[in-house]
């Protein structure tokens, strides 16, 4: 029997704006139309992989994770690196956090235009912004469309890449979420830098996720999870 084309592949972190992208992905493309491929690259937290699979299964789309640990063998950043605490503010000689993983969406944007090739998908969803980041220089739509060119080239292979969250504030991510039918899926969703469920409320991840849901005048379901009575 012959496997059903997939149209589009999204990289799928477990966090609430490549699970928003992911809903993009099933309203643009179809509810059969989608993959999910998730990386499992030595992240301190591996919480968010287990989220990932939630959020997979829920949606009904076929998921794939994909071990590189790499940079686990890199380090030098609190996301990969146990003995690195998460810090506020920047770094004095990159002027960028210490949660920035260097080179981690060129190498996963880069994994899943491999994963995609042999299985004629021609489209990579990704959920980076550059409105509401932490100052990240691989989420620029800049660095997105370089990259595209270059995988294009050097795989000469029609690709394109899609961020569709690449200008929207974390309000309205909320709001595209709520429209698309992502709601309950983002109760299980991962954003805590430290970690946690329930989330810690004080790390740069949650405050701006917190920040996102109190701008579009709607309560957090990842919060309303665990503050719901018994």
């Amino acid at each position: 029997m012959q496997r059903p084309r997939i149209p589009a592949l999204v990289v799928l972190s477990g966090g609430q704006d490549s699970t928003t992208c992911l809903y993009w992905a099933l309203d643009q493309f179809g509810a059969d139309a989608v993959e999910a491929l998730t990386f499992d690259y030595g992240q301190r937290h591996r919480i968010e992989i287990d989220c990932a699979v939630k959020v997979a299964a829920r949606a009904g789309v076929p998921q794939t994770i994909l071990p590189i640990n790499t940079f686990a063998a890199l380090g030098g950043n609190a996301l990969t690196e146990a003995g690195i605490a998460v810090q506020s503010g920047v770094n004095s000689r990159t002027r960028l956090p210490n949660t920035f993983v260097p080179g981690r969406n060129l190498i996963f944007l880069t994994f899943a235009a491999a994963f995609a090739y042999p299985r004629a998908i021609h489209h990579l969803v990704t959920g980076v912004a550059q409105t509401d980041y932490s100052g990240y220089p691989d989420c620029r739509q800049t660095t997105l469309q370089a990259l595209e060119q270059t995988l294009q080239l050097g795989m000469d292979y029609d690709l394109t890449l899609h961020a569709p969250l690449m200008f929207k504030s974390k309000a309205d991510t909320v709001l595209m979420a709520h429209d698309l039918g992502a709601w309950a899926a983002l109760a299980d969703t991962h954003t805590c830098y430290h970690g946690q469920q329930p989330p810690c409320g004080k790390c740069s991840a949650c405050v701006l996720r917190a920040k996102g849901f109190a701008e579009a005048g709607l309560a957090d379901p990842l919060v309303e999870r665990f503050h719901a009575p018994p």
